[in-house]
């Protein structure tokens, strides 16, 4: 294997074993005690290779330092996040390796029935020849963000094994809940403390983003009058009939997930809970303008208000908050680390490719707190799902681009 990718298989995997699931209806910070587990594995990891002023932080978050040779150079954060996904299942994950993958369709040995398949997937046709990682069927795989977390490993290893490579100080953080929207603690700048940072959270190599969505998440909760449903005529009003309405008043042909691509936001229903009594809804709300996101809320307040007008006896209110903002408001004022990003793709003799992010990172939030912060690519695919996978050697890439940046950085 050449270089990083032995590494890089090994710790993936490693990682990927371990259940770090968030939760978006905890109170905690972070939201789940088994995103510990890894932390305090990866802080004991960061301790053993070398790195300075490794510790976990009161909000979960593990930091640590490469320390620089290059007075003058710019300090940089590096950052991935430790959790996975809540939308799938992520417990009792079985990473596995295809090695020298043929081409051909990918089967599950623990779901005979699912699929991945080249003809569905072309960057997975591309692929040939290389390593690739996937899950055993039922779980996903978590290379969101664990390649991440394997490539920042990889790459402060190598710059601690080198110690004559040109490197400012490198600031290392891997964070807790970025999946349910709470990995940038309002403490982690400062505790950061560095003139600019990247996260790596991206799928495609090549891909460097500095444009994510606007986002919102809203929490409907619907109050109705609970009655014996054998006497309910004219006295009971369900309220999961009225989370019905709701739903079927939204727009679903031009503005879900499932129907729309490119710069078209959507609304999604994340989360529907509860009884006839009383019920709950979690929508997020995504855009890539304020404006937007601004209209979208509206839309569901207006829909929230004609349901009520029509059922007095039930109670419907909706709480909209602001989750996360366009990094891009901030970073096309000074493009300086998006800039170095594509030179380091380059100098390794990758085209660079910005498309803005249908999602957000902790980038998105790190930038609104003053810390600019674009995202950088891993290889990840069909994150979130069963399908998961990714390439050892596009990891491999990521971990080379990210070297060089570095490298660049301290040479100014």
């Amino acid at each position: 294997m050449t270089q990083f990718e032995q590494a890089l298989e090994a710790r993936l995997c490693r990682y990927a074993a371990v259940d770090s699931q968030s939760d978006e209806d905890s109170p905690t910070s972070p939201s789940t005690a088994i995103q510990l587990d890894l932390a305090r594995m990866l802080a004991a990891e960061l301790a053993e290779i070398g790195a300075a002023d490794v510790r976990i932080t009161e909000y979960g978050a593990v930091l640590a330092t490469v320390p620089g040779n290059t007075p003058g150079a710019p300090r940089i954060g590096m950052l991935a996040h430790m959790d996975t996904a809540p939308a799938y299942n992520a417990t009792g994950v079985k990473p596995r390796v295809i090695r020298g993958y043929n081409g051909g369709e990918i089967t599950f040995p623990d779901a005979p029935g699912l699929v991945l398949s080249p003809a569905d997937n072309p960057y997975l046709a591309k692929k040939v020849g290389h390593d690739l990682i996937t899950a055993s069927g039922t779980t996903l795989l978590g290379a969101d963000d664990k390649a991440g977390i394997a490539v920042l490993m990889t790459l402060a290893e190598h710059l601690i094994a080198n110690p004559d490579l040109p490197c400012g100080d490198l600031r290392i953080a891997f964070t807790p809940d970025e999946e349910i929207g709470r990995g940038v603690d309002p403490r982690l700048p400062a505790d950061l403390g560095v003139d600019f940072a990247y996260t790596l959270d991206g799928g495609a190599v090549g891909e460097i983003e500095y444009e994510s969505f606007s986002a919102d998440g809203a929490k409907l909760r619907i109050t109705g009058v609970s009655t014996h449903p054998g006497t309910a005529k004219g006295k009971m009003v369900n309220a999961l009939h009225l989370a019905a309405k709701v739903i079927e008043m939204l727009p679903q042909a031009t503005q879900t997930p499932e129907v729309v691509e490119g710069r078209e936001g959507f609304w999604h229903i994340t989360n529907l809970s509860g009884t006839a009594a009383e019920c709950e809804m979690s929508i997020i709300l995504r855009d890539f303008e304020l404006d937007g996101l601004a209209a979208r809320g509206a839309m569901l307040e207006q829909v929230c208000a004609a349901i009520a007008a029509t059922e007095p006896r039930a109670t419907i209110t909706c709480t909209i908050k602001p989750q996360y903002r366009n990094m891009r408001y901030w970073l096309e004022t000074d493009m300086t680390p998006v800039e170095l990003a594509r030179a380091a793709a380059r100098a390794e003799g990758i085209e660079p490719v910005s498309v803005p992010i249908r999602g957000g990172t902790d980038g998105s939030r790190l930038t609104e707190m003053g810390v600019p912060c674009p995202n950088l690519f891993t290889g990840m695919q069909d994150i979130h799902g069963p399908l998961e996978w990714i390439s050892v050697q596009d990891m491999a890439v990521a971990t080379r681009v990210a070297a060089r940046l570095v490298g660049l950085a301290a040479k100014g």
